[in-house]
């Protein structure tokens, strides 16, 4: 009788290595490794051999990165989404695709269970969960951190490293980063460690050789650099005139923001399981994107449009945030940022300079800017009579009157 077959998301990093092999062992299964390449670059190095020394009878590392930038991070970006006002979700927008492409695999390869090595403290469990309800609810998921006999079998680092030199496992683990991380075409992501500690400096000069994607502002080059954007409802077709694929703009970016030390947060953040955690994020490129995006909405975007829009943010990133990216809301949200965005289009200057994005023009051929109405000198249109303000303000002041009046008769 054939084995069971099991999908295993995997990073060739420790936990997943012993996870791998605990997995063929405990379910004498046939474990078919999945690497998702969204941009992780050298991290993917020597990852199929290392699946298959392990233990895995079938790797599958998948070039991703053009499906990412498209169908993930670009309709993220045109609903101005950005979680508790700084994140701007680069680990929580890879979770879905990376739990749609394990479903794909599981279902072409006849597997009946698909597994990850996310903690059962964390907000990865909950996001490749719910996406694999969305797509596949006939799937199994083995989330082995959350199993007692796992945790029982490995309390701590020290049984891992102990099980893997054991079985041969060729994993590299030791002390000289105190810290985990997460990278992709978007982000990369920092946690646990000495940054447990929210006083930890993350910023001092003795740990910039934690930062892999951007210079500290204080680095970067004392000579400003100026980037044109240009956007087609919603989107960012070109930079400085050469047409560019939402990967190539993405990458492209990804460089220009660094040099500059653009796009570091450092933020204690509310995960979707219920506790506060710590993290230190470089988005180079994606912060550039957002930036610019949001000054080609201010002359191209209707005001009430944006307000309902903007409206709409805090739910959306909390959608994405926690795991709901295949939720018929968030698809129904995704509408009405699509139909938003329908005349977001024109060219954004700005300057990158020292850690900051400085506004440096804004122009477009749907431009709801009129010159000629906003000035301080006479309108030659008439299309708006100063007099007439009058008596918009009697009216809109006519219920703080009313409630004065009210307040004044209680005193």
């Amino acid at each position: 009788m054939a084995k069971e077959k099991i999908v295993l998301a995997y990073s060739g990093g420790l936990d997943t290595s012993v996870i791998l092999k605990w997995l063929k062992e405990t379910y004498d299964a046939e474990i078919i490794a999945f690497t998702a390449d969204i941009g992780q670059k050298e991290e993917l190095d020597g990852l199929e051999e290392k699946a298959l020394a392990t233990g895995a009878s079938k790797v599958y590392i998948d070039d991703l990165r053009d499906e990412f930038a498209k169908d993930f991070i670009y309709p993220m970006f045109k609903s101005g989404a950005l979680y508790e006002g700084q994140y701007l979700l680069g680990t929580s927008i890879a979770r879905p695709l990376i739990a749609k492409r394990m479903v794909d695999i599981a279902r072409a390869e006849g597997a009946t269970a698909i597994a990850h090595g996310a903690t059962g403290k964390g907000n990865d469990q909950v996001r490749f969960e719910l996406a694999a309800a969305a797509l596949a609810p006939e799937i199994a998921v083995i989330a082995p951190w959350r199993l007692d006999e796992f945790r029982e079998q490995f309390p701590g680092r020290a049984e891992m490293i102990a099980y893997a030199e054991a079985n041969g496992i060729p994993v590299t683990a030791s002390a000289a980063k105190p810290y985990s991380m997460d990278r992709n075409l978007l982000h990369i992501s920092y946690e646990s460690g000495m940054l447990e500690d929210p006083w930890f400096d993350a910023s001092a000069p003795e740990n910039k050789d934690m930062y892999l994607l951007s210079v500290s502002p204080e680095d970067a080059p004392d000579e400003p650099e100026y980037v044109e954007l240009e956007f087609n409802q919603g989107d960012c077709v070109a930079l400085n005139g050469e047409s560019l694929s939402p990967l190539a703009v993405m990458e492209k970016l990804n460089e220009l923001g660094g040099k500059h030390g653009i796009g570091r947060v450092d933020m204690v953040e509310n995960r979707f399981v219920g506790m506060k955690s710590r993290g230190v994020y470089e988005t180079p490129g994606g912060t550039i994107l957002f930036t610019a995006h949001r000054k080609m909405e201010s002359l191209t975007m209707d005001r009430e449009v944006m307000n309902l829009r903007d409206s709409l943010i805090t739910r959306y990133s909390t959608l994405v945030y926690n795991g709901f990216w295949f939720a018929p809301e968030r698809l129904t949200l995704q509408a009405l940022v699509t139909e938003s965005q329908k005349n977001v289009t024109g060219t954004v200057r700005v300057k990158l300079y020292k850690g900051n994005i400085i506004a440096a023009g804004v122009k477009s051929p749907v431009s709801l800017y009129n010159p000629d109405i906003a000035t301080m000198e006479a309108d030659p249109t008439q299309a708006y009579d100063q007099g007439d303000a009058t008596g918009f303000i009697h009216l809109n002041a006519l219920r703080l009157k009313v409630s004065a009046g009210v307040d004044q008769s209680k005193k």
